[in-house]
């Protein structure tokens, strides 16, 4: 029921799908990152607009 509410068909977010994003961002790849928001979501953000 849950799944079925998501854009991306998960019913929840697991850590392990936070962690690449936390991972990437403490790595040198993410040294020209600065000011970024990164939303971890699965999708579930996608009907808000700025």
């Amino acid at each position: 029921m849950l799944a079925a509410g998501s854009p991306l068909g998960v019913p929840w977010i697991d850590p392990a799908d936070i962690a690449p994003v936390v991972a990437f961002l403490a790595s040198d790849q993410a040294r020209m990152v600065s000011g970024a928001s990164f939303a971890v979501t699965a999708g579930d953000s996608a009907h808000i607009t700025a």
